[in-house]
């Protein structure tokens, strides 16, 4: 009966997935198929003549100027020397989180581990050229050849062809799609590699599979898609009271996990209080086909749907999302440039020397002659004579000559105007190159501002995609990154390499209690992102400012500070070592602060060394700490002799106090006859 169950609910799931995937598909099918023509107009030869304009000059010729290309490129590389990255902040505003920067560490690990610079590079090179791009986050096991080890990381992955590929819910409005219920992501199977992976046979799936406007077979393909969908699950939360008057809280799964644990709370006298009942999100991932459910994948780790979508320029019109890159707007324009250049090099390819219109008469027996002339140049032609009206033969030069072709004036003006379009479209990055050596520092700043304008609303949109990343990231993260003792790379921001360990228990420095660091499961931060240069663009333009602060200053010790900090930021092939070399001296400098691996590795050099010291340092150490102890040692006989009076005193109350009730009379009367003969002496009156 559960596996009926079973099949009922994904058979609902996929009837359900379909219509929505058909509803999405039907509103953004214009859309997107725009998106990929602009990225093919751009980026294929011969795309630009797609369309009714193959057919119009099917025998023509048909050049391409591809300036569009020119452009995109400018504003990739822009892009690629001004990164985005990652920065996880604490709510409160903190600075100094440690485990804030911990999860820095672990993001950039991820990143460089997984490649992402492929993934990020991709999907905006897809924004910028037809509007649309997009990756994934994905968990995978570190170690797949090892059975044992159940460790996963978090890889960050490409989706190729994003605009024909990932589709989110309608009504998702926010950019990033932190509001959307559920995701497609599509990909293509060819039907053997379908058949063999899957055992399902296309020709089997339902008809009604074929009324919707997306075929999920074609003659060619079967396509895929994985299905992910959000649901908000109810869990009961039951809070029990300790003896000493604290409160925990326990989850279903506590008690899945652990039978006796309730067993265990009465034993401890800890008595249920209150239940409460909270809703989370949770991203169910379904693998589908157009026939059925593939595979229920469950839940995935954290709460976002792990699809990072990028757009160039994005807005609603007509309650729908539009799209568009660097590409849409300049088309015409390239299209009407290649035709122009196509004309004009047709009319070029016609002779431009006048040839001689002869009559056949003329040139009968001569013909090879004429042929071979623009090969042999022959100093002189031949024709015959003609017969006149009389029957007589006379001599008679060409009928008429030919005339060059010439370029219509139109078509001049329209190639300026054309050439003028595609730079207001594209912008004119000529300027840049034309500066002068006398011109301003100003002028230069605004020339390069208003180049990067043109680019600034692409690195916008892509800051705001890293931006949901990070979440997406911090969010899975919480959820594998979350077993005690695991030791794991980082990177630091420097790009130098460090270890971690997850959940390790440490002292608090203020209150002493045991607390685990850098536990990620207790991780809630902001996500915040910098645009800037790359950081070998950094330490150049730093090395240039350092170089420069140099020459305007003479206090010997600031000097030595901004050489060692050029030297640490110099890039260069064998330079690594060199650049640790004055790390450390800017650490023992105090004007650089030191990692905990460096603090470590300083105190061992401490203690190293210790035995090396000088002697007169050993001297008046030695005499510091002999000092030290003769106070100790004189302390502690002050202490000695208090505590042997204080037994003393005890001893005399315990003798009294075992002396019969006689004796003690006795020797009372015997102690105050004793007291007055004493102050009858001190009385008695002198003689004289």
């Amino acid at each position: 009966m559960a596996r009926i169950s079973r099949d009922q609910r994904l058979a609902n799931v996929h009837a359900e997935a379909l219509a929505q995937f058909d509803n999405v598909q039907s509103a953004l099918r214009d859309e997107r198929l725009q998106c990929l023509q602009d990225r093919r107009f751009y980026s294929l030869s011969g795309a630009q003549w797609e369309g009714p304009l193959w057919d119009i000059y099917e025998n023509k010729p048909k050049f391409e100027v591809n300036k569009i290309m020119l452009s995109v490129i400018r504003i990739i590389n822009e892009y690629r020397n001004n990164r985005i990255t990652v920065d996880f902040v604490a709510k409160d505003g903190s600075k100094a989180d440690k485990l804030a920067e911990t999860c820095d560490g672990l993001y950039r690990a991820d990143e460089q581990d997984s490649v992402a610079d492929e993934a990020y590079d991709n999907a905006f090179e897809e924004a910028v050229g037809g509007g649309f791009g997009a990756w994934r986050l994905r968990t995978s096991y570190e170690d797949d050849e090892d059975e044992d080890n159940e460790r996963q990381r978090i890889q960050i992955e490409p989706i190729f062809d994003a605009d024909s590929s990932v589709f989110f819910d309608l009504n998702a409005k926010r950019q990033d799609k932190a509001d959307a219920r559920f995701c497609y992501v599509i990909y293509s199977m060819t039907y053997e590699s379908y058949k063999e992976e899957w055992n399902d046979d296309p020709t089997s799936w339902p008809k009604i599979i074929h009324q919707y406007e997306f075929d999920w077979c074609t003659p060619d393909v079967v396509y895929i898609a994985e299905y992910y969908k959000v649901e908000d699950v109810t869990e009961t939360i039951r809070i029990f009271r300790n003896i000493d008057g604290t409160e925990e809280r326990y989850r279903a799964k506590d008690f899945e996990d652990d039978p006796e644990l309730e067993n265990t709370l009465a034993a401890i006298g800890s008595q249920e209080v209150r239940q409460r009942k909270i809703k989370s999100r949770k991203v169910h991932k379904y693998i589908m086909s157009g026939g059925k459910i593939l595979e229920d994948a469950g839940y995935i780790a954290g709460k976002c749907i792990p699809i990072i979508p990028v757009y160039g320029k994005r807005w609603f019109v007509d309650n729908v999302e539009r799209c568009m890159g660097h590409v849409r707007l300049a088309k015409d324009a390239q299209r009407l440039k290649n035709m122009q250049l196509s004309k004009l090099g047709e009319i070029s390819a016609l002779s431009s020397v006048e040839k001689p219109i002869l009559t056949p008469e003329q040139v009968a027996g001569h013909q090879v002659m004429w042929a071979e002339d623009n090969l042999k140049d022959y100093p002189y032609l031949l024709i015959n004579p003609i017969t006149g009206p009389d029957g007589s033969q006379t001599v008679s030069g060409p009928v008429a000559y030919t005339r060059a072709p010439n370029v219509p004036p139109a078509m001049a003006a329209l190639l300026q105007v054309t050439e003028q379009d595609m730079q207001d479209i594209l912008g004119n990055p000529q300027g840049a190159d034309k500066l002068v050596s006398n011109i301003s520092g100003k002028a230069v700043e605004m020339i390069q501002q208003r180049l990067d304008m043109q680019t600034f609303i692409y690195m916008s949109n892509f800051a705001k995609a890293m931006k949901r990343c990070g979440e997406v990231w911090l969010s899975m993260a919480k959820d594998i990154y979350i077993e005690e003792g695991r030791t794991m790379k980082i990177i630091n921001e420097d790009e130098s390499t460090g270890t971690v360990t997850l959940m390790q228990p440490t002292i608090d420095q203020e209150t002493g209690e045991v607390r685990m660091a850098n536990d990620l499961s207790m991780a809630k931060f902001d996500v915040n992102v910098e645009v800037g240069p790359s950081s070998s663009s950094k330490r150049a333009a730093t090395v240039r400012a350092l170089t420069g602060m140099m020459q305007i200053t003479q206090d010997p010790e600031t000097l030595q500070v901004l050489g060692a900090m050029a030297m640490m930021n110099m890039e260069g092939e064998g330079i690594s070592e060199v650049r640790d070399f004055f790390r450390q001296r800017l650490i023992r400098m105090g004007v650089v602060k030191p990692t905990e691996q460096e603090i470590e590795a300083l105190m061992a050099e401490a203690e190293a060394k210790g035995q090396q010291q000088d002697p007169n340092a050993i001297f008046l150490q030695a005499a510091a700490e002999e000092a030290v102890a003769k106070a100790a040692q004189a302390r502690a006989n002050t202490i000695k002799t208090v505590a042997d009076a204080e037994l003393s005193r005890a001893r005399t109350a315990e003798t009294l106090a075992k002396t019969g009730e006689i004796d003690q009379n006795m020797a009372l009367t015997a102690a105050e006859a004793i007291q007055q003969a004493a102050l009858g002496e001190q009385v008695q009156p002198v003689v004289r």
